[in-house]
This record gives structure tokens, sequence and C-alpha cells, in this order.
């Protein structure tokens, strides 16, 4: 990816109103998924791409307002079956335990092609189509599972829980206090904030990185998931030493100790002896030049 398009993601990023479907296109983009058409400017194809996927959403939201206009849904849990039946029905999409397997489950252009994915990601779709088509559709990031409500939480308003990933399977609270459970964690109402735009990019950032760490020959992927996830205004400070680490993994041995160096001159305030082990982390990594 070149720096202009990291510039393009950057400000993306610090937009008023963020959208989470550039900037999952545009991370999309950066793993090669566009054809190179020889253009050394603009990251070769975004905008194509990005086109495409409006287009995509775009029709499923076609679909979804024409089933509004013939079935007129009363509520919250009319309209969460409506989306079921058009999305995860008519147009299929869902999930299985196999895509957990695979990147192009967290690849938004991917999942739009192939209809399938991880939960975040179908909840994506739900939340990004409803919008679309005048629907309150919003993201909610429960641990371990990603899953949307249909009508308004934070405002007060009367919701149902649906789990895309499940084709829609409409959700209960003692549901959602299960899939919280089975994350090891305890069910507040806290849990049923709908998540912002960029804490759904950075969520999504983290399972590429968990699916390449796993791999250790997609280190650079790892990477590149680390260094977008970096350029959003708020991300884990921790994040600076994946980086660094993941720099001398692909043979960058100054590079990532010199980002080791840094990041101990911040460790120093308030744990030193983390920072002690950080620099000799780097000690070594230049040692290995020799």
């Amino acid at each position: 990816m070149t720096e202009q398009s990291r510039d393009r993601f950057r400000t993306a990023a610090r937009a008023e109103q963020p959208d989470p479907v550039l900037l999952c296109v545009l991370a999309a983009a950066e793993h090669g998924m566009v054809p190179d058409p020889g253009d050394p400017g603009e990251p070769p194809g975004v905008d194509a791409l990005l086109a495409a996927c409006e287009a995509a959403l775009e029709r499923h939201a076609t679909a979804v307002r024409r089933a509004v206009a013939e079935r007129a849904p009363t509520g919250p849990e009319e309209t969460a079956a409506l989306l079921a039946a058009v999305l995860g029905g008519q147009e299929r999409f869902h999930g299985r335990q196999a895509d957990y397997r695979r990147l192009e489950s967290s690849l938004l252009p991917d999942v739009l092609r192939r209809r399938r994915g991880l939960p975040i990601m179908l909840s994506l779709v739900w939340t990004a189509v409803g919008r679309r088509a005048g629907l309150t559709v919003h993201g909610i990031a429960l641990p371990g599972h990603f899953i949307v409500a249909v009508g308004g939480p934070a405002d007060g308003e009367e919701y149902v829980l649906a789990d895309p990933f499940h084709g829609g399977r409409l959700l209960g609270q003692e549901d959602a206090e299960r899939l919280v459970a089975a994350a090891g964690q305890e069910f507040t109402p806290a849990l049923l904030t709908p998540a912002q735009p960029l804490e759904i990019v950075l969520r999504v950032l983290g399972n590429i990185r968990a699916w390449a760490a796993d791999r250790p020959e997609h280190a650079r992927t790892q990477l590149w998931a680390t260094e977008l996830a970096l350029l959003l205004p708020r991300h884990p400070a921790q994040l600076r030493l994946e980086r660094a680490e993941l720099l001398v993994r692909t043979g960058d041995f100054l590079g990532g100790s010199a980002e080791m160096d840094a990041y101990a001159q911040i460790l120093d305030a308030f744990d030193p002896d983390t920072a002690a082990k950080v620099r000799q982390e780097a000690r070594a990594a230049r040692h290995r030049l020799n």
C-alpha cells in the first residue's frame, strides 16, 4: 500500500463520522485484492473496488426496501424477521465454523462476493444495508461474537437482537448472556451499547492480526493489519511493540529495534522492568545484523 493510500485510510479514520465500509475496503485493498493497472498514484483499483462494494450493498438495500413496502413491518421484531428473510434467506448471508479459518472472512469485498464471513463482517453488512434502506440497525460488540440490534438501544427505544452469522436468528437476553459467558465474561446491559465505527474497524483488524499470528508464514499480513490499526485515532499502545517485533520477524532488524527503543522510552515512566526487557529485545535484533 502506498503512503498516499495510507494517508487516505488515516484521513477516513479521522472523519467526523467515519465510514466503516470505506475503511474496511481500504484495508482489503492493503491485502492486495485489487489488480494493479499500472497506476503509481492511488492504491490500484481501490475506487473501483469501493464502487463495486457500494453497488452490492445498494442491491441488497433495494431488496430490503421492496420487502418493507410489501410487508410493512410494524415493530423491530417484524423488521428483524424481514431482514433475516432477505439477507439471511434470499441473499444467503451467513457464516460457518470453517469461515474462522479463512482470511477472506474478514475482508469486506470478499464477504460481499461469497456472502460468508465472520460475525462482525456479516453484522457490518446488516448495518450498512439497513442504513441504506432507512432502517435502524446497530452493531453490538459482544465479547467473542458480534451481533446486531434492530431498533434503538442507544436511545431507550424498543429493539430486538439478531445474529447475522446464523442467518439473522433472533436472540433473547438469555441468548446474549450465554454468548458472553462462552467468552468467559459476565453479561452487563452496557454490552448492548451500539459499537462505534472505529471500534468495529479496530476489531476487524484485530481478527486479521489474530488469524495471521496463528500462521507464522503470514507475518506480513499481521504487519499490515497492525500498521493500519496504528493509524486509527485510538488504539492499544501495545500495538507499537507488536509492529516492532513483526518488523524484526520480516527482516527489518534496524527498523524493528528502533521501534523497540522508542516504545521502551514510553514504558520507562511506569514500567521500567518491561522497558529493560524491550531494550534487550532491541539489542538482540541489532545483533542479528552481524
